[in-house]
């Protein structure tokens, strides 16, 4: 088993794992960069280590591979430097050599957040050792496990019961807690990573969001690993290199990819008759050696699609289970005289009948009302049966093949779960067909907006294709339907846009904003007085097109946010039955594929965009 200590390990018995590898991050106000840099090309190439090392102004982090003597000559170098004297890398050792080249780079962020006023060398959350967490765990203790990880990560493995969320790169985390239950606010939640550093930076956001009680475990999954077995983590760690993956040994596991169609295998898949390493898997041996042809299969598939979602799933009422947290605050109060004090819009008889009916648990089981509760436990009521608001499913199938599935998302209709919608949404209708398969969206549309949509169909796709939307390398071309007449034929928006939401949700113009840029161009203006606009969004942001236009005075048809006469409504989802806002995303261009193949999608016109009257 590795270790963590100022001194490094010893190489292992099996004289096959002869490459030591290195990970280690340390916040530390750093400066002369540029100096620090060429020090450590020059090192690194002496010493023939290959790995990333980033530098900045906040501090370091490296992923670092190569002979022990040599690993070992770095980091005491590093540690020269009396900012990073402790640095504790975490090490474990493998036949090959993971790493192709060396890189060292000087970054804004040694890992990016891009949130401003949250810097770890000046504040952390409270740190848990990992044989701390694990005796939690074994305990049975209250707590809610976080994995602040992306999704292609988790779906390797994460620690049993945690909550995950929809995110494929750090920079999504802020949004995606802020669609957590206002009630996470009040439980214990311990944040776990691969290493530690990005909880770094999660945990003082989420007190600044208003957690109240935040932990982060130290070290994070390698850690926890290192000092404590894989006690109540199922799976392995995705490690970001040519490993893949870890067990809880902090050994390579048998995990690789496809170089066909870059899976990733299990062992199990490895075994199949249909798997060539080099040219095919069971996941694109079909593609190769097809029974169906791809449109065969898309109409198939198609047809499942609106067979399943018939009925809406979210439409049947299913049950609601809400955790009540014990603060400090309660520690020994009877649990009538809990629940009556801390939600107390509901009246201490209605508690009473809730818990006489069952509709309280606690551990899992009804729970009597003189029971005496401790500072972290955690009750759970049992919520009526609810239904979601319909949707419209209409979805409809343009494209797949081993990588990537692009679909027409109808409007209203959201994309990930939130707010009143968990089932009716486009990822869950989606996986009744593509049930075995985690399918990422690559990029975002409002539940209000219709048109093309990119899912991933596996972790490697998702990091080639959200790479090219960040860049800003996909070609995206809306159609928008306003109130009013442009000036001009063509013309361009610079406006920069609110990085925070206002209370409504809804972001602004704002001059110390984020920098957005808007391309129109008139394609048809209707006797009504509303117009047909080509709309280019020349970077992503939020709400980014209707705000602009609405900026212009030229809002949206059917958009119930950003109103005529600059009024400022509601974010919301509409129902079906209200008139539909008039924005679509009409097409897309962008590699579809490792080769760096360039392809069109186009969905059709909406009926909207050549009625001449809305």
């Amino acid at each position: 088993m590795a270790t963590s200590s100022n001194t490094l390990a010893s190489p292992p018995t099996d004289n096959h794992l002869e490459i030591l590898n290195i990970s280690c991050y340390k916040f530390a106000p750093l400066c002369s960069l540029k100096e620090r840099k060429e020090k450590l090309q020059r090192l690194t190439s002496s010493l023939r280590l290959k790995g990333t090392i980033l530098l900045s102004e906040e501090g370091i982090n490296l992923f670092v591979a190569g002979r022990p003597h040599a690993v070992a000559a770095l980091v005491e170098e590093l540690r020269q430097d009396p900012h990073l004297a402790d640095l504790t890398p975490k090490e474990s050792y493998s036949a090959d050599q993971p790493f192709s080249k060396m890189l060292i780079k000087i970054k804004k962020e040694i890992i990016a957040f891009g949130v401003e006023g949250v810097k770890p060398y000046e504040y952390t959350s409270r740190k848990l050792p990992a044989a701390e967490l694990k005796a939690w765990l074994d305990a049975g203790k209250p707590v809610t496990l976080l994995d602040t990880r992306n999704d292609y990560e988790y779906d390797l493995g994460t620690f049993e019961n945690a909550v995950t969320l929809p995110i494929r790169h750090f920079r999504k985390f802020p949004d995606a807690i802020a669609q957590l239950p206002d009630t996470f606010k009040q439980q214990p939640i311990v944040m776990f990573c691969t290493g530690g550093i990005r909880c770094e930076k999660a945990g003082p956001f989420m007190e600044q969001a208003g957690f109240q009680e935040i932990y982060q475990l130290e070290g994070g999954i390698l850690k926890y690993f290192e000092e404590v077995g894989g006690d109540h983590y199922n799976g392995e760690c995705f490690v970001f290199d040519k490993r893949v993956a870890v067990d809880p040994g902090l050994s390579e596991t048998a995990t690789t990819q496809c170089y066909g169609c870059l899976m990733p295998l299990t062992p199990h898949d490895q075994t199949s008759p249909l798997y060539l390493p080099g040219v095919h898997c069971p996941h694109c041996y079909d593609r190769k050696h097809p029974k169906f042809t791809p449109d065969e299969v898309l109409a198939k598939k198609q047809q499942q699609l609106r067979q399943r979602s018939l009925p809406l799933p979210g439409s049947l009422p299913y049950a609601n289970e809400r955790p009540i947290n014990v603060s400090q605050t309660y520690d020994g109060c009877e649990v009538l005289d809990f629940l009556a004090a801390r939600h107390p819009q509901v009246s201490r008889q209605e508690w009473l009948a809730l818990i006489n009916d069952g509709k309280v648990l606690f551990r899992g089981h009804p729970v009597s009302p003189e029971i005496k509760l401790v500072a972290g436990d955690r009750l759970t009521r049992i919520m009526p049966e609810l239904s979601e608001p319909d949707v419209n499913a209409n979805i409809t199938l343009l494209f797949e093949n081993n990588h990537l599935l692009i679909v027409n998302k109808p409007a209203p209709l959201p994309v990930h779960s939130c707010g009143r919608f968990h089932k009716n949404t486009l990822v869950h209708l989606l996986k009744l067909v593509y049930n075995t398969e985690t399918l990422r969206p690559a990029h975002r549309l409002d539940a209000n907006t219709s048109g093309i949509m990119v899912l991933s169909r596996n972790r490697i796709a998702a990091a080639m294709v959200q790479t090219q939307f960040e860049r800003g390398e996909v070609e995206k071309t809306y159609l928008a339907r306003v109130l009013g007449t442009p000036t001009q034929q063509t013309f361009e928006v610079n406006a920069p846009i609110s990085a925070e939401p206002t209370a409504a949700g809804l972001r602004i113009i704002d001059d110390n904003g984020l920098p957005a840029q808007t391309r129109f161009h008139v394609r048809q203006q209707f006797a009504d007085g509303t117009t047909l606009l080509e709309v280019q969004p020349l970077t992503g942001r939020t709400n980014q097109i209707r705000l602009h236009l609405w900026h212009l005075g030229l809002p949206i048809l059917g958009d119930q946010s950003y109103l005529p006469n600059h009024q400022l409504g509601t974010q919301q989802t509409l129902s079906v039955d209200e008139p539909a806002m008039c924005l679509h995303a009409w097409k897309l261009i962008f590699a579809i594929d490792t080769d760096g193949e360039r392809r069109e999608f186009e969905t059709p016109l909406p009926s909207w965009a050549s009625q001449p009257s809305y």
